[in-house]
């Protein structure tokens, strides 16, 4: 029994954090590129001497001052994770400014005088200066406006060691900076509930995970769920049959695996990530990032202004989200139903969607007891005389988790991996993890359309299995997300112009407030302690009557998360705000963008922030830094990368006004401004749209391809612009009334034809 507690508490291997790496590294980066990036390293994170009240701290204190990131194994973590996540035009510019570093020409260049020195050879290589000389040269390229790819190799080197630097775990889980930040990772046990049911997994009746299995395994483990297979030897293809295909388990996915098997389908779930539960979570954060999101947190938008989180795990979103629960808001419903031409959104059957949703996920209006960030929100707002409404959740009113974005440790949070797909399961659903769909397949129709889908091509990531999965269905469903999803479509040769387009992504901006642990005795705890977003505050437009400018909640941000997302102005500096993580309380801005950007391949996206989003966003991050101040925090500020904070103690309200006033929305590290920030988020949508007509989106308001009978999508996607608020219930909603749509159309038979109403 003791053993099973521990190896629970431990989690799941690909979740408790590396240790030594067993492997060699294979980041390809010469060496004298290596010692390059090592001195950059060593300069955005440098040993440095306590001073001040830190010669008074403790041993850990003292140590994480005296720690570089120039030591092992930091920088080769550092290259190999570049190597495996940067876009290929952002690694090649990396690779050749460190080889330029290596020569001392190089360095002259870009660096200027910091590189000469008295003695000969006069100019220094990068890795031979002084660090306060490096500093001075990091400082230099974040503020470049020339160069501005010298900014971005600042911005790159900085995320990739900041992140490093505070994610890498040792064989115990544990990272040696942690105890001098008082931070640790929750040690949540799953419910009494969840902890029963270990012995066998929610979706264990319905699962197969391809990363167990070989060439010569799988078609057994497929007959063995009900599914009829035919290996092709000649091809090299395993085919199965099926009545739907579904491509994704999130939010979309999951939902329409439920209703399909529900309705007697036999249903395949095509999952490209890995199936966790309660018990296989550990809170680490770097292991978890790496397993259960897109690329491990690190998509980002083509200019590098923006950082996308997507998830990619069974589950999708839903098992990595936040647990805010807020239906579609009116006004939305009726601009779809008005505008776009799209009468769902105004029916009953969307309104009795939206409640079968939240029956189904459990959903809870109360919270027993809030964490620190969001006491701190409300005790602002209500200072300020301002509106704070409580968020619903799909999880219970005593949920006190802080971490649910690296998956829920006690089994609280109903994700669609414990709900939907579970229903879906219990009907026969299969579900087939760590399996990509590469291709859409196709058949000549007689119809307006012209072609039938017919199936999807899926390949493994296991190396064991080396042949095609041929998953042959009469009905297609596509959930892959707004970025993926119209990357199958369009890679399938689907040509609709609103594929990959409008693409929405709610846009935020961060602000943030320091609260000493000692001044304040009714704001307890940690900034990651407590239930993530359990209020929030909407920035009123100055007109009645229209809508919000911007909504304001507080994130999930882990440790390693924090220093990419802190602005570096000196190695010093950094550590400094580090050592307050636990008690900076953050506090985001969302808007719900007018403009839109473009897919246009997988992680080729392209997003720039229109100038109303850009001016909505700085009203919002204005009213946030009011409510900051307002509930106490001796210090505030942005993101910004110069550093932009306000020391609240003895200010003045002009000294405030002056402060705000000077603050602006997101402007990415390619813009002119000598100033800049990231703009981050966690919602996507819109990118295969829905329509009344071909010319208006990417499938009708069926979900129907206007290009293939029998292909639907059913995520994010096809929503028609962006919703303005956390759009886990509205993507439920939608996929609920397609998929319920699919299945009368699948009792009706091929012979009802294709000319039923799209409304």
């Amino acid at each position: 029994m003791e053993e099973d507690k521990k190896q629970r508490r431990q989690g799941h291997p690909l979740l408790r954090g590396g240790g030594a790496r067993k492997e060699p590294y294979t980041h390809g980066f010469s060496a004298t590129q290596m010692m390059a990036l090592t001195a950059v390293c060593g300069a955005l994170v440098p040993s440095l001497p306590p001073d001040g009240h830190h010669l008074a701290a403790d041993k850990a204190v003292r140590d994480f001052f005296l720690a570089s990131a120039a030591d092992p194994p930091v920088p080769d973590e550092v290259a190999q994770l570049m190597s495996a996540m940067c876009l290929r035009e952002a690694l090649t510019l990396v690779r050749t400014v460190l080889w330029l570093l290596g020569t001392r020409l190089g360095t002259l260049a870009l660096c200027g005088a910091r590189c000469l020195s008295w003695s000969s050879p006069f100019v220094q290589r990068f890795a031979e200066m002084p660090v306060d000389r490096r500093e001075d040269a990091l400082r230099r390229w974040s503020r470049e406006t020339m160069l501005p790819p010298l900014r971005l190799f600042f911005l790159l080197v900085k995320v990739f060691c900041l992140y490093v630097f505070y994610s890498w775990t040792d064989d115990n889980s544990e990272n040696p900076h942690w105890r001098a930040i008082g931070y640790s990772p929750p040690t949540d046990e799953p419910t009494e509930q969840e902890d029963q049911a270990n012995t066998k997994r929610p979706l264990d009746d319905g699962v197969v995970e391809t990363i167990h299995q070989t060439d010569a395994s799988l078609p057994t483990s497929l007959a063995e769920k009900g599914l009829a297979v035919t290996e092709d030897a000649a091809r090299n293809v395993c085919r199965i049959e099926c009545d739907v295909v579904i491509v994704g388990s999130g939010c979309g996915g999951g939902v329409a695996a439920a209703v399909l098997a529900g309705a007697g389908h036999k249903v395949v779930v095509i999952e490209k990530g890995s199936y966790f539960t309660a018990r296989d979570y550990t809170s680490i954060e770097g292991p978890s990032m790496s397993q259960l999101y897109e690329y491990g947190g690190f998509v980002s938008t083509l200019s590098g202004s923006g950082l996308l989180l997507a998830g990619s795990t069974v589950g999708g979103g839903s098992a990595v989200n936040w647990s805010a629960c807020i239906k579609t808001p009116d006004s939305v419903r009726k601009e779809w139903a008005a505008a776009h031409g799209l009468p769902l959104f105004g029916k009953p059957e969307y309104t009795a969607a939206m409640d079968v949703v939240f029956k189904r996920l459990g959903v809870t209006s109360g919270c027993k007891e809030e964490g620190l960030q969001n006491k701190v929100l409300r005790k602002g707002c209500e200072k300020l005389e301002y509106k704070v409404e409580p968020v619903s959740r799909n999880s219970s009113e005593g949920h006190y988790c802080g971490s649910c974005g690296y998956g829920c440790r006690t089994g609280d949070k109903r994700g669609t991996d414990t709900t939907w797909l579970v229903d879906a399961v219990a009907r026969g659903a299969v579900i087939l993890t760590g399996c990509k769909a590469e291709k859409l397949l196709f058949t000549d129709a007689a119809g307006a359309r012209g072609k039938r889908c017919v199936g999807v091509v899926a390949t493994s990531s296991n190396p064991a299995i080396t042949r095609k999965l041929e998953v042959r269905a009469k009905v297609t469903v596509a959930a892959g997300g707004s970025l993926l999803t119209p990357v199958l479509l369009r890679g399938s040769g689907l040509k609709n112009p609103h594929i990959g387009k409008n693409l929405h992504l709610h846009p935020i901006a961060m602000a943030w407030g320091y609260f000493p642990p000692d001044k304040m005795p009714e704001l307890k705890g940690k900034m990651y302690e407590g239930g993530i977003i359990t209020s929030l505050h909407k920035v009123e437009a100055a007109v009645d009557g229209l809508p919000h400018r911007a909504i304001l909640e507080t994130p999930l941000m882990g440790v390693a998360a924090a220093g990419t997302q802190f602005p570096w102005v000196s190695g010093r500096d950094m550590k400094e705000r580090m050592l307050n993580y636990g008690r900076t309380v953050h506090i985001f801005s969302l808007v719900r963008d007018r403009g839109s950007g473009t897919v246009h391949g997988e992680r080729r996206i392209a997003y720039h922030l229109d100038p109303v989003d850009r001016e909505n966003q700085r009203e919002g991050l204005r009213r946030a830094l009011r409510i900051l101040v307002a509930a106490g925090a001796t210090e505030v500020g942005t993101h910004r990368s110069d550093g932009q904070r306000l020391r609240c103690k003895g200010a003045t309200d002009e000294e405030v006004e002056e402060f705000l006033n000077g603050v602006t929305g997101v402007r990415g590290p390619q813009s002119k401004s000598e100033n800049w920030s990231l703009c981050c988020t966690a919602h996507q949508m819109g990118s295969c749209r829905m329509g009344a007509t071909a010319g208006d989106g990417a499938v009708d308001a069926r979900g129907e391809s206007w290009e293939a009978e029998r292909l639907y999508v059913c995520d994010g996607s096809v929503l028609p612009s962006a919703v303005g608020v956390n759009p886990m219930i509205t993507i439920q909603s939608v996929a609920y009334c397609l998929a319920t749509g699919i299945a009368e159309q699948l009792k009706r038979g091929p012979s009802s034809g294709r000319n039923h109403s799209t409304d």
